[in-house]
């Protein structure tokens, strides 16, 4: 019975969740029971991807990134795939009419990942844009529930809120990016000598999006408010406390929010939400 192995596909979406992103696992819990599925079908299928180029060490990544973006593509046409994680995601895509130019624009910027070590101003944006951006967008078509004049009136602060997100694991990931991985994603940042001024403008440009990107969150239909409400509230924390951190710190270790404060900022953004103080 094909509903049983799409409720199976969905399982390995949520399982992968909870395992890789407490805090992403935290929000969906606080989103409306409707949008949690998609939601966890969507972060199964970013993460996958985003495994390959970051973690299979000693594997051929082009080749493997390359087969995961044959299957998705497959998936959707065919309506179903014997890959779980991509079976739960061609669901969502055919159910909330995500468009493949979101999904296309996200996997190029997986495949940047194999190639480009540093990013010019031009490469950063479309990288930004495409595993970033994209994600926000796609969580958004399911939130707007095929109301198109809704998507398109939250798509700009969709957009800050992901861009701003990435930007922030950016500044968390220092260390992995640079060291072990050999990748500097900001533009004209000597990884070497991580200027105080430069930190201070990435960080402008940060608050800028998260700023512009609460704005949107606010106008949010109620089911996906809270969610997407937690998960901004757990960045801007993380956020906040990198901004108190020198750059040469953020280069020796990974800044984290423990698991406790974590629950502590569940519970107020819980009660913000609730009592509509947003």
């Amino acid at each position: 019975m094909k509903a049983l192995f799409d409720q199976v596909s969905h399982t390995c979406s949520k399982i992968t969740t909870k395992t890789y992103s407490t805090s992403f696992s935290l929000g969906i819990l606080c989103l409306d029971k409707k949008f949690r599925e998609p939601i966890y079908n969507i972060y199964g299928f970013v993460r996958f991807a985003d495994e390959i180029v970051d973690s299979f060490h000693g594997y051929d990544k082009q080749f493997l990134l390359e087969d995961f973006k044959k299957q998705t593509y497959q998936g959707i046409e065919q309506k179903i795939s014997l890959n779980p994680i991509l079976n739960s995601f061609q669901k969502v895509v055919r159910s909330f009419n995500i468009d493949i130019e979101l999904i296309e624009a996200f996997l190029n910027s997986m495949e940047m990942d194999l190639y480009n070590s540093m990013h010019s101003s031009s490469s950063y944006k479309n990288y930004i844009y495409g595993s970033a951006e994209v994600v926000g967008l796609m969580c958004l078509k399911v939130f707007a529930e095929g109301d198109q004049k809704e998507y398109e009136r939250l798509k700009y602060p969709a957009m800050k809120l992901g861009s701003a997100f990435q930007k922030v694991n950016f500044l968390r990931d220092l260390n992995a990016d640079y060291l072990e991985l050999g990748r500097t994603y900001f533009p004209d940042v000597n990884m070497n000598d991580f200027s105080i001024e430069k930190k201070k403008q990435i960080e402008e440009d940060i608050k800028k999006e998260f700023d512009e990107a609460f704005e949107g969150i606010k106008q949010l239909p109620k089911g996906a408010r809270g969610g997407v409400y937690l998960a901004y509230v757990y960045y801007k924390s993380l956020f906040n406390k990198i901004r108190s951190i020198p750059g040469n710190k953020l280069m020796s270790e990974r800044i984290r929010i423990p698991n406790n404060q974590k629950i502590g900022l569940l519970v107020e953004s819980y009660i913000k939400h609730n009592l509509n103080l947003l």
